[in-house]
């Protein structure tokens, strides 16, 4: 099972996120992206739709980011990627956590010329999960570029102090507003912006509260897709006075473990 390097844990530690260039085999991106097409047509190969789908044909405006969330239970391709062990794995030796599992998926379909996704912080979505935590394993399909809209990462974000949601995630006039909005005083965001330049297959891993977001992209001859496992520590339960309006579906009354059925184990 692949584990990060010394470096790459301080690195991620140090920064609240590390990027792998070589994550995922060449087989792996290819099969992946062969289900966009499918999935982004609402064509669901187990018959169970994603719990988020933001992207519909013909309503949806076509330069927006389309967005799937827990597509894995919607097509086996999906769920393979995104629950392999070596996510947890690495993620898990990032954090320095017994194990990890699965809080939900993202598939993402940036189309060329694409709109931005506003700046934000996991965690601030994840008052739900107790305690609050969020390790986000980021992995291209398409080779990226800072003029593509590749995700940035704001370096050491995830040491400041907790924030709210964002107000504006899809399509705002300025991807950057939350960050400025939320800094520090005194901290220039955009001279800690980081891009995630990699190569199809290469990979980000963010903290739970590193600000990130990606702006418009300036191509017109290339998508950037991506599939993100958004995982939590192995031993998370749920928090037991708030809810989230869409997965807290899945919670037993009674109890404040997050069922395995919803919320698998990928490591170990």
């Amino acid at each position: 099972m692949r584990q990060p390097t010394r470096a790459q844990v301080e690195a991620y530690r140090a920064d609240g996120f590390v990027i792998v260039p070589d994550y995922l085999a060449s087989e792996e991106v290819a099969a992946v992206r062969d289900r966009f097409e499918p999935l982004f047509a609402h064509r669901w190969t187990t018959g169970v739709p994603p719990d988020e789908v933001n992207y519909t044909a013909g309503d949806t405006a076509a330069d927006r980011t389309r967005q799937l969330c827990n597509a894995w239970r919607s097509d086996p391709v999906v769920a393979r990627t995104v629950r392999d062990p070596r996510h947890g794995c690495f993620a898990a030796q990032l954090e320095g956590a017994p194990g990890m599992r699965l809080i939900q998926d993202n598939v993402l379909w940036k189309p060329p010329g694409g709109q931005a996704v506003g700046a934000h912080r996991d965690n601030a979505y994840n008052g739900w999960l107790d305690p609050v935590n969020m390790t986000t394993c980021w992995m291209a399909l398409d080779d990226t570029s800072a003029d593509g809209g590749t995700i940035h990462h704001v370096r050491g974000s995830h040491r400041w102090p907790p924030t709210p949601t964002a107000d504006n995630f899809h399509a705002p006039d300025d991807w950057l507003a939350h960050a400025h909005a939320v800094a520090p005083d005194g901290v220039d965001v955009d001279a800690l912006l980081v891009p995630v330049e990699v190569p199809a297959g290469g990979a980000a891993f963010h903290h739970g509260w590193t600000l990130h977001g990606s702006p418009p992209s300036c191509r017109s001859d290339r998508p950037r897709r991506s599939i993100v496992a958004h995982l939590g520590r192995v031993d998370t339960r749920h928090h037991p006075t708030v809810r989230h309006p869409v997965y807290s579906q899945y919670l037993v009354a009674g109890s404040l473990d997050l069922p395995t059925e919803h919320f698998p184990p990928v490591w170990p």
